[in-house]
């Protein structure tokens, strides 16, 4: 009896103990998973990835355009916001000041750098008919053109997943000792930036979250993404929409089903 005692004390203990280090067990990182795959991020990658179909969004542009977006940045930077590059290439899409692409702290911004590769795609004739390479390759001019349509898959997973049109397919974790001090106005202020102004904030705030008014199921999945990739950098705790919550003491759980979750806006605190 004794023995016994012993054993589910110690199995308690050890319950105890996983309990506390499993949020550390997974470090951190992305994962986004649709019908048609599924791909790993970083936590910056992911965040990339959302202020693209933030900006797409904002252009009222179709999702093939995300698509060349997509393919683009990740052969030029892995979807990293590259400090330099060959020559004066800098940024996701590695964009050349000298060819009048404007200055590297635009060109290093995500929002601007995305906002100008796209405006410059839709001056291609008939892009969306294009092959994929074809269409990247006549705003990029790179040395090897062809290396874009290498990435076409993974640019689709992500444009489904970051442009809303598969529910709950972004996930992101961290540990405990990477969290921030929140800054909700902040991230208001950067999505906004990203998707534009025209997103509506629910007034008046609650002081404990903010409310980010869902236009459409596809809008409020894909500001419901850009919450929970940019939820380290501005402390961002769990995000709410349509029947589902994300936390981020568990990230790595994903979504998971809230019932009071609304459906025309999103929950962030």
């Amino acid at each position: 009896m004794v023995a016994l005692v012993a054993a589910v004390a110690l199995s308690a203990a050890g319950w105890v103990l996983y309990t506390r280090a499993r949020p550390y067990l997974h470090g951190s990182g992305c994962e986004v998973r649709t019908a048609q795959g599924k791909m790993p991020l970083d936590l910056d990658q992911a965040a990339n990835a959302s202020t693209i179909a933030g900006v797409a969004a904002r252009k009222g542009l179709p999702e093939r355009a995300a698509v060349i977006a997509y393919a683009t940045a990740i052969q030029e930077s892995h979807m990293r916001n590259l400090a330099g590059g060959d020559r004066d290439s800098v940024g996701m899409f590695q964009q050349r000041p000298s060819q009048g692409w404007g200055s590297p702290d635009k060109l290093r911004d995500p929002v601007q750098s995305t906002s100008k590769f796209l405006d410059a795609l839709v001056k291609v004739k008939d892009y969306l008919d294009l092959d994929l390479h074809d269409a990247a390759q006549r705003v990029q001019r790179s040395a090897d053109g062809n290396a874009y349509a290498q990435h076409e898959g993974d640019a689709k997973v992500l444009a489904q997943a970051f442009g809303g049109r598969s529910p709950a397919a972004v996930r992101c974790w961290y540990p405990p000792n990477k969290r921030t001090d929140a800054r909700r106005a902040d991230a208001v202020r950067e999505m906004r930036r990203a998707f534009g102004s025209r997103l509506q904030v629910v007034a008046p705030a609650a002081p404990d979250y903010d409310a980010v008014r869902a236009t459409n199921e596809r809008t409020g999945w894909a500001v419901a993404s850009w919450a929970v990739t940019h939820a380290q950098t501005f402390g961002l705790s769990e995000v709410r929409f349509a029947g589902r919550h994300w936390r981020a003491t568990d990230g790595h759980d994903g979504w998971t089903h809230d019932p009071k979750a609304p459906s025309d806006s999103v929950i962030i605190r």
